[in-house]
């Protein structure tokens, strides 16, 4: 689905050079649930971003499907970004102005769905994260629990194959946190979802499939999980 080759991320500040990455080879196959693990400032949420189009390596390539995305246009990379992968940050992002309902909507809009399709979807996945009867509330009105919810709902919108949460527990208390992990693992499982998760918290890494650990911009193991602890809860 997704392969890293020797990715660099170099910041210039002023005459200092500020490397974030270093030399990430990485291959994520279809259907798989990884978490990226790692301490503030090793470089993960650096890296999700490649892996998820939103910023460009210094140096290397990243492939989609097999695609070398460094010939890709801005305008090509925001349409594979808008069909493919959805994403899920930890600050939720949603626009304060609009309801639920018009939050998942969003992304629907940016790909001409039409209006009567894009309502009945934004409904059917509100609902089926728990959110039926909040519909038409705004964020302000939310708990941070439910706002989470409405990003993973307006993630899958145009029904990506590849969600990528950046810290999706990071602003909730324990028990909202294994919710929204629930949540996660139950698109896996039921519709062979790819999903990638940054964290620092290693609990998170029980959910998963494949851990890789990342520290000073270095990735310095990668391995499947045999038996997961909280997995199928």
């Amino acid at each position: 689905m997704i392969k890293l080759e020797n990715i660099w991320k170099v910041y210039q500040l002023g005459k200092v050079e500020l490397t974030i990455l270093k030399g990430i080879d990485l291959e994520i196959h279809p259907g798989n649930f990884v978490v990226i693990l790692g301490p503030s400032g090793s470089g993960k949420s650096t890296l999700l971003y490649i892996i998820g189009l939103l910023d460009t390596p210094t140096k290397g390539r990243v492939f989609l499907e097999g695609r070398d995305t460094s010939w890709f246009s801005e305008n090509e990379l925001a349409q594979v970004r808008g069909k493919k992968i959805g994403f899920i940050f930890q600050q939720f992002n949603l626009l304060p102005n609009l309801n639920a309902l018009e939050n998942v909507m969003v992304p629907m809009v940016f790909q001409n769905i039409p209006e009567k399709e894009r309502l009945a979807r934004a409904e059917f996945l509100l609902s089926s994260v728990g959110l039926k009867e909040r519909i038409l509330h705004r964020p302000f009105e939310l708990s941070g629990g439910e706002q989470q919810r409405i990003a993973i709902a307006r993630a899958l919108s145009n029904n990506p194959e590849v969600i990528v949460a950046d810290e999706p527990t990071g602003n909730l208390d324990s028990t909202t946190g294994q919710k929204i992990m629930e949540i996660l693992i139950n698109l896996h499982k039921k519709e062979q979802k790819t999903i990638i998760v940054v964290t620092h918290d290693p609990q998170i890494a029980d959910y998963s499939e494949e851990i890789v650990n990342i520290k000073d911009g270095q990735l310095i193991s990668n391995h499947f999980v045999k038996e997961k602890v909280l997995w199928g809860k």
